[in-house]
């Protein structure tokens, strides 16, 4: 029997215009959504949205003091991109959110709780993420991205992940440390813990492309490599532009009632409580 998918796939959108109907019947669905898409697609509602500086908000007077072009505008795609793709959730418009941020710089929208969001780029891509039931993570890397085994292995793998890939060898080793990489980077976010999360204390399984099916050993791994929480969290990699992986972290915490309803807890007890237990007190290393 073929397992309900609990994310949504990442979906492209080519600017303001969307499409965005997909992201509405995801968030409908499945209670989350993740969009992905390049800042060039968006350069040019940048350059000529009359209402820019209300779209930015509090964002304008960093916008207005980045000297460099490409960064300049980069920055303002984003963050049309996190808007547009709200508003298209939520049934409402862009201009009408107000993007603020929590300690530590993660996005949020003020006056909507129960909504949680999150944001990444890298290069040209920009991917966003969108949840009603819980919180939610992604973070992005490019495919060719080459990274260290022996520093991979000493700075964010578990002992259960080292002997797997170990047992890997070439290019899909290479692609098992990104998959592992980007899908602990997309929990801290979700978390909103960051770097104060030691990436050696949780694991994840080194074989599985897509959303991470749930099972004895699937889904959030201790050190040792068994199974760390209850299955309330989803986990999932996927290719993008066929050149960069989105992995994403999102939280269950209620399938329930869809945005406007009453407030309710982005955590569960569990989970918090496996947070106190990882928390270390010195930050991570870059």
């Amino acid at each position: 029997m073929t397992q309900a998918r609990r994310i949504t796939s990442p979906v492209h959108v080519g600017g303001p215009a969307g499409p965005w109907r997909e992201v509405r019947q995801a968030l409908e669905e499945r209670g989350n959504a993740v969009v992905f898409t390049t800042w060039g697609e968006w350069l040019t509602a940048v350059v000529t949205e009359p209402r820019l500086r209300l779209m930015l908000g509090r964002d304008w007077e960093r916008y207005r003091r980045t000297t460099d072009p490409l960064v300049r505008y980069r920055f303002a795609a984003a963050r049309l991109a996190l808007k547009y793709t709200a508003a298209a959730a939520l049934d409402t418009e862009a201009a009408e959110l107000d993007l603020a941020y929590k300690i530590g710089g993660r996005p949020h929208l003020r006056g909507l709780r129960q909504i949680d969001v999150s944001l990444t780029h890298t290069g040209e891509l920009i991917a966003v993420g969108i949840s009603r039931t819980g919180r939610i993570g992604v973070d992005t890397e490019p495919l060719s991205r080459i990274l260290s085994f022996d520093v991979m292995c000493a700075r964010a793998c578990t002992p259960g992940e080292q002997a797997a890939l170990k047992g890997i060898d070439g290019s899909h080793q290479t692609a098992a440390m990104l998959r592992l990489w980007t899908l602990k980077e997309a929990y801290t976010k979700a978390l909103g813990q960051g770097l104060r999360l030691q990436f050696t204390e949780f694991g994840f399984p080194t074989d599985v492309e897509g959303e991470i099916p749930t099972g004895h050993d699937r889904g959030l791994l201790a050190p040792d490599g068994t199974p760390a929480a209850d299955g309330a969290w989803a986990f999932g990699t996927y290719q993008a532009l066929d050149r960069y992986l989105i992995s994403v972290a999102c939280h269950n915490a209620s399938p329930g009632p869809a945005p406007g309803t009453a407030d309710r807890d982005m955590c569960d007890e569990k989970a918090m409580s496996l947070v106190s237990q990882l928390l270390s007190e010195e930050p991570r290393p870059p």
